[in-house]
């Protein structure tokens, strides 16, 4: 056996920021194989060794900061069930005493909130406010009510409604008498009114039976429309013209115009179409030239005429056998009277103004037609003019009807005037 090498002490100590370690020799085998093999591979041993004091260094190190916290954690949950079993013991003495405390302020029998609320509140209670409230509202209302009843039938001059109640009195006798001097007047005049409206119940009723006579008396219970054609037919025919009734009958797209007048139709072909439009109420007179208008397309007119009774039904700002636009005449023809004069004067006209439009070509003397139209226009205003004369005359009635006999023979020697000369002029063509 060999003697052991003694070995000097080892010294390790820190100097500054290093670590000194100085003839240290350690047993353990983990570190001296680790030390040989890396000596073999060439490593400096040194390093290895200071590579495994720094590693071991951190690793008791970390293993020392893990029982610290260890030993804190333990000392913290030791601490805090101490903690809570006190909190839950002084929690459980102060739930009990504030259950004492609650119950002698709320408790329901014997709880001074009880008692005082069943004090002031109850109604058994004399002090109970509801009923001191009572008592004081019916004294207070009892008394308003006294004050109020002296207010309204005091007479003192103190009261403040003296003067509101002598006004009210006096502003409603004033009032009465007013109302009665209005019922006064409003039953004059209720009066005056039954009296007016007797007079317009008998004008009516003169009105309505005038209108029924003169329904009985149109061409013996014939409308207004029957008539215009059977007056209208009768000229047609003594000019050769042929004449239909057309009101019932559709035209291109409606029924507008009620009496068509094909001009020498019955001699031969077709010269030209008059359209007469029978209107028994007045219209307008933009209304009159629109219906006039469409009855000239529907019927394939060259001319219009309105026929209405009585110049009255004339639309305004219009006069009779005026010519306007060229292609539209009105005139009044009264199926009563008889006379049919401005009818055919209306028929001359439309029919010359056909004639010399279709005619223009064939030489037709127009200045002669019109000039002849102008004084057959002048000869019924003078026949006009003293039918006015006869309806306020008394006297000389004999003699004025021979005078309108007379220019009526002069108007419708005019119109065959007109008609020989465009028939001249045709035939010389």
């Amino acid at each position: 056996m060999e003697a052991a090498t003694p070995l000097r002490k080892a010294y390790v100590a820190v100097v500054g920021e290093r670590l000194v370690v100085d003839g240290l020799v350690v047993d353990d085998d983990c570190a001296i194989r680790l030390v040989r093999d890396r000596e073999q591979a060439g490593e400096d041993p040194s390093s290895v060794v200071a590579g495994a004091i720094e590693i071991g260094a951190r690793v008791l190190e970390r293993e020392q900061a893990g029982a610290n916290a260890d030993f804190v954690r333990g000392e913290f949950e030791r601490t805090a069930r101490e903690v809570e079993a006190g909190f839950a013991e002084r929690a459980r003495e102060v739930a009990d005493e504030l259950g004492r405390k609650v119950d002698d302020v709320f408790g329901p029998e014997s709880g001074h909130l009880s008692r005082a609320l069943q004090r002031h509140f109850s109604d058994e209670s004399d002090v109970a406010v509801q009923n001191r409230v009572r008592d004081v509202l019916s004294e207070v209302m009892a008394r308003q009510r006294e004050e109020l009843l002296k207010q309204f039938t005091s007479g003192d001059a103190s009261n403040p409604l003296g003067d509101f109640k002598e006004g009210v009195v006096r502003m409603l006798r004033d009032a009465a008498e007013r109302e009665d001097r209005s019922l006064g007047k409003l039953e004059d005049r209720m009066t005056a009114l039954q009296v007016e409206v007797e007079a317009l119940r008998g004008e009516r009723e003169k009105r309505e039976e005038l209108e029924a006579e003169r329904e009985r008396g149109t061409a013996k219970g014939r409308t207004f429309e029957e008539a215009v054609f059977a007056a209208v037919d009768a000229v047609a025919s003594s000019q050769g013209d042929d004449c239909d009734s057309v009101g019932d009958l559709f035209g291109a797209t409606r029924k507008t115009g009620d009496v068509l007048v094909e001009i020498d139709a019955c001699r031969g072909p077709s010269r030209g179409r008059i359209v007469f439009e029978a209107k028994h109420s007045r219209l307008s007179k933009p209304e009159a030239f629109k219906q006039l208008d469409r009855a000239m397309r529907e019927r394939d007119a060259e001319f219009a005429v309105l026929v209405v009774p009585v110049e009255e039904s004339l639309p305004a700002r219009t006069r009779a056998l005026h010519e306007y636009n060229g292609d539209k005449l009105l005139v009044a023809y009264d199926p009563e009277s008889g006379d049919r004069l401005a009818l055919e004067v209306a028929y001359s006209l439309a029919r010359a103004r056909v004639l010399i439009t279709r005619g223009a070509g064939d030489g037709v003397d127009a200045g002669a037609v019109r000039e002849t139209v102008e004084r057959a226009l002048g000869a019924l205003e003078d026949v006009r003019r003293i039918k006015q004369q006869l309806t306020g005359a008394k006297t000389g009635i004999d003699r004025a009807q021979e005078i309108v006999d007379e220019m009526s023979l002069r108007v419708r020697a005019q119109l065959e005037r007109i008609d020989e000369l465009v028939v001249d002029r045709r035939a010389q063509n």
